[in-house]
């Protein structure tokens, strides 16, 4: 029997595309000037940034739960609140994710797919807002 609902995990082509991904991904990062930002809040050997995010994608696109079987539950907003995370940073992240994606060989449907649902994330790791943007204006931001 053939599973009609393959993940994204599958459709990037498996452990192979999840890697490919995230190594596109920190590539773009270094090479980019745009991505200068997010670049400074991460280490300069960016080696265990990039196995550390290859473990999380493989479970969270929906391959083996590499990072919860080594570290366990990723925490993903908490192990972010002490790296100032704000629209800029998010755009930052995003154009290398995308630009990430748009190197792999993607059905279109899939590829903006993948897209939105990572700008989802990575809009959720916000932790810094400006008054227009603050989703709770009372409590300050």
């Amino acid at each position: 029997m053939t599973d009609s609902n393959p993940t994204a995990y599958d459709q990037l082509g498996g452990d192979a595309g999840v890697r490919a991904l995230v190594e596109r991904f920190y590539d773009e990062m270094d090479r980019l000037p745009e991505a200068r930002g997010i670049r400074e809040l991460h280490a300069p050997d960016l080696t265990e940034a990039r196995e550390k995010l290859y473990l999380f994608l493989s479970g969270w696109l929906g391959g083996p739960p590499l990072y919860i079987e080594k570290y366990g539950h990723p925490r993903l907003r908490a192990r972010h609140l002490p790296f100032p995370i704000g629209e800029a940073e998010r755009d930052q992240w995003m154009l290398c994710m995308t630009r990430a994606i748009d190197s792999l060989a993607l059905a279109p449907d899939f590829r903006d797919q993948l897209v939105a649902t990572f700008f989802q994330m990575a809009d959720h790791m916000r932790n810094q807002f400006d008054s227009e943007s603050n989703p709770f204006p009372l409590a300050g931001g």
